[in-house]
């Protein structure tokens, strides 16, 4: 295959799709991946025919992973230049409140399925010269979100595999980069809180949280694909938290505890 090309999980909706589309429109192949086939066709009706394909995915299955990556290496010629790990839940709730199933799909979706598509995809980047792997981590991998503690831990270790694979991976030519953006406006944001009758956008906003439109992940993941920085925090708020974490930890930890109800709440 003459074009670029990328691999994208999590492509039915939100950041998978707006990074998917943008890159489309950069003119690379785009592999589409997701549970949700009828969202992953509406994906691709915004790319256009013979730009893309879709592929039924469920991250935690690692045969299914081979037999996807094996799909796609049939049609790029074995070309992968960029891999978006992205597919992930959000859940919140203290964590005395949440249960066994939650807590384990949590984990198996957003360190296990990440760990399995890196090392599904790895044989195709290793083969396409200067090829990288953009995991999609959070502000909450950056300072710890009470509320959404497991959640948040999950991002943190998304975080750590990216910088142990920045290192690990540069003798095979293959860049690791991780986008960690604040509240984005996707469906996650969507759902309405019974107890406050508001969407979880909503009630952020209610708080003073910044929530970022879609639109700003397409560049954001272009710029981390093709810069020489790890992580990329995406919008205000996003940058704010790492300055803070850094300089301010003190203060950032009063600032958070203020926050926690709302944050719980919105994706509660």
């Amino acid at each position: 295959m003459d074009r670029k090309t990328i691999f994208v999980t999590g492509a039915a909706s939100g950041l998978g799709r707006e990074v998917s589309r943008y890159f489309a429109e950069q003119g690379y192949f785009v592999g589409l991946t997701d549970m949700d086939m009828a969202g992953l066709a509406e994906t691709a009706s915004l790319i256009g025919d013979g730009k893309c394909s879709q592929h039924e995915l469920n991250v935690t299955d690692r045969a299914q992973w081979k037999e996807v990556v094996a799909e796609f290496s049939e049609l790029t010629g074995g070309r992968m230049d960029v891999f978006f790990n992205n597919a992930g839940i959000g859940a919140g709730g203290p964590i005395q409140d949440m249960n066994d199933e939650d807590i384990d799909t949590l984990i198996a979706v957003n360190i296990t399925g990440v760990i399995s598509g890196i090392r599904a995809c790895f044989d195709m980047l290793k083969a396409t010269p200067d090829s990288c792997v953009l995991n999609t981590a959070s502000a909450a991998g950056i300072y710890g979100a009470a509320g959404l503690s497991v959640y948040s831990a999950t991002k943190f270790a998304v975080r750590g595999l990216t910088e142990a694979h920045d290192i690990e991976f540069q003798e095979h030519d293959i860049k690791s980069r991780s986008l960690m953006p604040g509240f984005i406006d996707t469906n996650i944001l969507s759902n309405v809180n019974e107890q406050s009758n508001m969407t979880g956008k909503e009630l952020l906003q209610s708080v003073g949280q910044e929530v970022s439109p879609v639109a700003i992940i397409g560049p954001a993941a272009w710029d981390a694909v093709h810069g020489n920085i790890v992580h990329t925090t995406v919008n205000k708020t996003a940058k704010q938290l790492a300055f803070a974490a850094r300089w301010f930890p003190g203060r950032l930890r009063k600032q958070m505890h203020g926050l926690t109800g709302g944050i719980e709440k919105s994706l509660g």
